[in-house]
């Protein structure tokens, strides 16, 4: 007759491994605010797209003088003015022989620059005057936003005009009228939300506990901020870029021959019946960048958003 065998009790080490694979296979679906942004981000397929179109756009711009196939202001085809596209010419010939393809690829680069830099110069200086004047308030406040109101009662063509009639037509002053513009924007909305965030528990918290002003703003508010901003300075890029196009076409921003989008809309003003290709190009260059650059900023507020949360 056989005894039956009794389990042995498990040791320590074993109920200690089975009390942690639980937790260990739990924390593995523990969602970090970064993967919660792209599971809501990535369902967006227009966002998505526009996402796509920017960074190819940007990588073209980077690769520009690699890929274009032809010198965008030194190349002069007298023998094929003012051509329809071809397999020569991919986008045609401008009026004095120029590789129109070419210079869209060169223009990226100007177009984006132009964008990008007076949106970054313009964000840095709103928010921190923002900063200060929501946290503060007072009359650090008051003045702050007064010279907001001042700024916002000038359209921002007609204020980037101002200021490059001031300081000469160039592109670098372009890029400094566009950022004024940007700054009472970024200062109003920053602004907003830390009069908001000051309010909120863990700043009591933080200011009990003896931090100072300079901590609270840089490690507190400041982070509450970063979506709204990133959301509007995405959006930003594409109206800075249609304003310095404009400042181009109007004569006022870059000058004949850079390859810059609005300067070649202003070169093709007087061919667009003969040879409408010659515009036609720029301008869906401008069209699809500034409309990539609205669609993901759209994408980016509402998967920033926790109000939106599209269950999968």
């Amino acid at each position: 007759m056989t005894t039956p065998s009794i389990p042995t009790p498990p040791d320590a080490a074993q109920l200690a491994a089975a009390s942690v694979a639980p937790v260990a296979a739990s924390a593995g679906a523990v969602r970090t605010p970064w993967r919660e942004f792209w599971r809501k981000f990535k369902k967006q397929h227009v966002a998505m797209a526009a996402l796509v179109f920017v960074l190819l756009l940007v990588l073209v711009a980077v690769l520009a003088p690699v890929l274009v196939p032809y010198d965008a202001e030194g190349f002069f085809d007298y023998d094929r003015l003012n051509e329809l596209p071809s397999a020569v010419h991919w986008f045609g010939v401008d009026p004095l022989g120029r590789d129109i393809f070419s210079r869209i690829l060169m223009g990226a680069r100007i177009s984006l620059a132009a964008g990008f830099l007076s949106v970054l110069i313009g964000c840095l200086i709103g928010t921190a005057l923002g900063l200060l004047a929501g946290y503060y308030e007072g009359w650090w406040d008051r003045i702050v936003m007064r010279i907001s109101d001042v700024l916002f009662a000038f359209p921002g063509i007609l204020l980037a005009l101002g200021v490059v009639a001031i300081l000469g037509s160039n592109m670098t002053n372009v890029i400094v009228a566009v950022s004024v513009f940007s700054v009472p924007a970024f200062a109003r909305l920053v602004r907003g939300n830390t009069l908001v965030l000051k309010q909120m528990t863990y700043i009591e918290s933080a200011r009990s506990i003896g931090a100072s002003d300079w901590t609270i703003i840089v490690r507190h508010i400041l982070p509450g901020t970063i979506s709204s901003i990133v959301v509007y300075f995405t959006m930003r890029v594409g109206t800075s870029i249609i304003t310095a196009a404009s400042l181009s076409f109007l004569g006022m921003g870059a000058q004949p021959p850079t390859p810059e989008w609005g300067a070649m809309l202003n070169e093709a003003r007087a061919d667009m019946v003969n040879a409408p290709h010659v515009a036609l190009f720029p301008s869906l260059a401008i069209f699809l960048t500034v409309l990539a650059f609205n669609l993901l900023g759209d994408g980016l507020r509402d998967a920033l958003d926790p109000k939106i949360d599209r269950q999968s």
